[in-house]
């Protein structure tokens, strides 16, 4: 059992652009290099509350939190959400925790949001995980379905997402699927899928990432090693990480692994 110190949780009350949240989120102390975590669509702050069981990030700090529209965080106008708004967010989670420089850790929806902070904020950023995050058109295999399935009601487009996601044939998708109406709120998804799309298809994502100069690793599942651009970010200096017996949900489907990835990555890119 970890004698590390355990995470502490906060509400913290935010204006984003006129919206009105509360945020909530974990986090904990530490002297050293602070990890900033973003979840992906239909995934909560939980999904990296395991850090405070790994020894490798004994005496780091951490913070992670709901997005707007997901988890226990609230939002007042949730047809606001877009992966800009989540952008400037975390801008304000980063700002309420007094976190200059940190490493970044970014899932899917996530690694998108984090990918366009890492972007125009290359300076605070000492590394970045990209856990499956949009970097191409490819990316959007949830996102857009928002185009694939139109529906007018965002409830029906989101109770039939969910009935096609928990039959997809991938690792842990069933029970990514069964949480999914607890975890967003469905006012929330047509926002955040809309956006993922227009930035996978128009905004160069893959020149953003490659121009990062921080250290940068690529997770994967081994059921997406198909990806095509494995070989080419590989060629410009991107880390593959590669975890066994998984698809889009490595902290789901092998979360020691993915830990062992990131500790070692950090651990390698230590300043």
């Amino acid at each position: 059992m970890s004698s590390q110190e355990p995470f502490i949780q906060t509400q913290l009350p935010l204006i984003v652009e006129g919206v009105q949240l509360d945020i909530a989120a974990i986090h904990r102390a530490g002297t050293l290099a602070p990890t900033v975590f973003l979840h992906g669509f239909g995934s909560t702050k939980e999904d990296y509350a395991d850090i405070v069981q790994q020894a490798a990030f004994a005496g780091h700090r951490f913070v992670a939190y709901d997005a707007p529209g997901c988890g226990e965080s609230q939002c007042s106008d949730l047809s606001k959400i877009s992966i800009e708004f989540l952008m400037r967010t975390a801008l304000q989670v980063l700002e309420h925790f007094g976190i200059e420089r940190f490493h970044l850790v970014g899932h899917s929806m996530g690694g998108l949001t984090a990918l366009m902070l890492a972007y125009q904020f290359p300076n605070r950023v000492l590394s970045f995980v990209d856990i499956e995050g949009n970097i191409a058109p490819e990316d959007c295999f949830l996102s857009r379905q928002v185009v694939d399935y139109p529906a007018a009601d965002g409830e029906a487009f989101f109770a039939a997402f969910i009935e096609r996601t928990r039959h997809a044939p991938a690792y842990a998708s069933a029970l990514y699927a069964a949480s999914l109406k607890h975890k967003v709120r469905a006012g929330a998804v047509r926002g955040i899928f809309q956006s993922m799309v227009d930035l996978s298809d128009n905004a160069d994502l893959m020149g953003k990432f490659l121009g990062l100069k921080c250290p940068r690793m690529f997770m994967y599942g081994d059921q997406n090693a198909a990806l095509s651009y494995l070989p080419h970010i590989q060629a410009q200096g991107v880390r593959l990480a590669q975890i066994p017996e998984c698809g889009h949900f490595p902290m789901y489907s092998n979360p020691i692994v993915m830990w062992q990835q990131i500790a070692d990555f950090q651990k390698s890119t230590a300043q």
